[in-house]
Parts: C-alpha cells; sequence; structure tokens
C-alpha cells in the first residue's frame, strides 16, 4: 500500500482519522508540554530577584483579596507604546515566586510593573485612602479601611511553608523568622534592628513605617510595601538591549 492509498484511506475512513488526530495532537501536547515542567528551562535566572518579604507578602494577598488585578495588570509586553509608558518589558524571572501571577487581563487603571518607588510613600496612601486626591479622573474605589485594620500575621510563617514546598526559596531561617521580620519591615531601622532582615532578604529591602502610623501596623503598611517593591529588584541597566517592537 503506497503512501497515497493510506492518505485516501484516512480520507474515507473517519473513525481512522479521528484516532489519527487525536494520536498527532497528544504527540505535539507532549513534546510542548512536558518541557514546561522543568521551570530551569523556561525561565531565564536573572540577578536580584529574591521571594517576597513576609510584610510584602501579606500587603501581595491584601492585593489579591481586593481583585487589584481585575482593573490593573502586571505585564509589560515588549511593544513600543507601553515600553515608552510603563518601562522595560516583564520578564518571566520577575513572576517566578507569585502564586497565583499577577499579570492580569485589563487596565483600567494603569499597568503596576514598574510603580515601585515610582511615588512617595505618603502619595500611596493618599491614593488608597481616596484615589481622587491624588488623580481627579479615577475611578477606583477608597480603601481607607485599610489604615485601620491591623494586619494577620500569626500564620504567615506557615504560608512561607506552604510557598515552599511549591517552589518558592524560603529558607528555614525565613519562616523561623517570619513574624519578627514582618515587624521590623513595617517598624524600620529607627525602631527595630534591621540586620536580620536585610541579611535574608538583601540590604536593598524596604524597611519603614509606611502608612505615617507608629503604633499599628495596619493593611496599609503591607500594601504599600508591595507596590513598592514592585519592579524594583532587577536592575534592567545590566540587562542586554532589544528594540521593541
Amino acid at each position: 500500500m503506497s503512501w497515497m492509498d493510506r492518505h485516501v484511506f484516512l480520507e474515507r475512513n473517519s473513525l481512522a482519522l479521528m484516532i489519527g488526530i487525536v494520536v498527532v495532537v497528544l504527540i505535539g501536547g507532549i513534546i510542548e508540554v512536558v518541557p514546561l515542567f522543568r521551570q530551569e528551562t523556561v525561565i531565564e535566572p536573572v540577578e536580584g530577584m529574591r521571594p517576597y518579604t513576609p510584610l510584602e507578602l501579606t500587603g501581595y494577598n491584601i492585593y489579591i483579596r481586593e481583585g487589584c488585578y481585575n482593573c490593573h495588570s502586571q505585564h509589560i509586553r515588549p511593544l513600543r507604546d507601553e515600553v515608552t509608558r510603563y518601562g522595560h518589558y516583564s520578564l518571566a524571572a520577575e513572576s517566578m515566586y507569585d502564586h497565583p501571577f499577577q499579570w492580569g487581563s485589563k487596565r483600567t487603571g494603569p499597568d503596576l510593573s514598574r510603580v515601585g518607588g515610582k511615588y512617595s510613600d505618603a502619595w500611596q496612601v493618599a491614593h488608597m485612602i481616596e484615589p481622587r486626591d491624588v488623580v481627579p479622573e479615577s475611578i477606583m474605589p477608597s480603601y481607607e479601611f485599610m489604615m485601620k485594620k491591623g494586619v494577620n500575621f500569626h500564620k504567615i510563617d506557615k504560608h512561607l511553608k506552604a510557598l515552599r514546598r511549591i517552589g518558592v526559596p524560603y529558607s528555614e531561617d525565613m519562616i523561623k523568622n517570619a513574624k519578627n521580620d514582618l515587624k521590623v519591615q513595617a517598624y524600620g531601622s529607627d525602631r527595630a534592628d534591621t540586620s536580620g532582615l536585610e541579611e535574608r532578604y538583601g540590604e536593598t529591602v524596604n524597611a519603614r513605617d509606611f502608612d505615617g502610623q507608629p503604633n499599628i501596623i495596619s493593611e496599609m503598611d503591607a500594601i504599600v510595601a508591595y507596590l513598592q517593591v514592585l519592579g524594583t529588584m532587577v536592575d534592567f541597566e545590566t540587562l542586554p538591549k532589544v528594540e521593541s517592537k
């Protein structure tokens, strides 16, 4: 039987054609999917990337709880207009420790991939309390309640331990000191010894009273700490220049 005869056989026999299609799709799917189970083959390591501190992780959880990803993306595509407006295009490594990732699919508000350090803590707090005070055209709701609501840090060590099980490189030392690191970062060097925090997460970690309320570690502290770290871990000046499309 020639190859042409086999082809005719498949065209005339719908069951055989369907089985053939399924087999080809399965083979192709396996070839495409299996390599993705090896993270090191998909994500190129980038110097500077680290797991979130306990306070930043708490802010990340609040960000998810409030559905911020519905209006803000964290994914800059390598297109000229996006790079010009938001900064360097997003790298896979930047979201390798996000579970789940916060790429988003809509921009009612601006992309937040590079928002860290763009505004002061006071601006971020004022924006969260009443967005229209700083951005008159904003339709974002007020999150003033975060100023009065203290963070729940009693299970933060268990959260770090759970994330380690799925690949986030939290050490035993990080997990053991999670609660204290959360407090120290919110107190800052003026009120606490930050040397341990810096040893575990790097000397560039932001440690200060983010919301201006020294008597409480509020959810506002956590969300601002999270926002202020976005896009600041990688030194993009050291990366190869790639022209945007």
